[in-house]
């Protein structure tokens, strides 16, 4: 096994699917209107389903599919968080801060 980050192993996988979870946890709804919440939950279900999708691949052994599905998933959580649909509450580890 390499330490050098470019392989795609299954604890890779499982790392990035609990900070996705935690920053799913830490980020907080800021949305101002309906219309916003809508769209936040929107964001968020495809959040929610890209887990899903990153737990399905790995357990079929096709790590790269799910190391990108779990990437995707964090990007639509840090999305909300930069166009302040949610708080980050200042976590730049979790986050890109607007």
């Amino acid at each position: 096994m390499s330490d050098d980050g470019s392989i795609v192993t299954r604890e890779k996988i499982e790392s990035y699917l609990a900070l996705t979870a935690e920053a799913r946890a830490k980020a907080t709804p800021s949305t101002q209107s309906d219309e916003d919440a809508t769209r936040l939950a929107s964001m968020m279900r495809m959040c929610d389903d890209y887990q899903s999708d990153a737990r399905h691949f790995m357990e079929e052994g096709d790590l790269v599919r799910a190391f990108g599905a779990i990437n995707y998933a964090h990007a639509w959580i840090d999305a909300a968080v930069r166009i302040g649909l949610m708080d980050g509450h200042g976590d730049d580890r979790l986050f890109t801060l607007p």
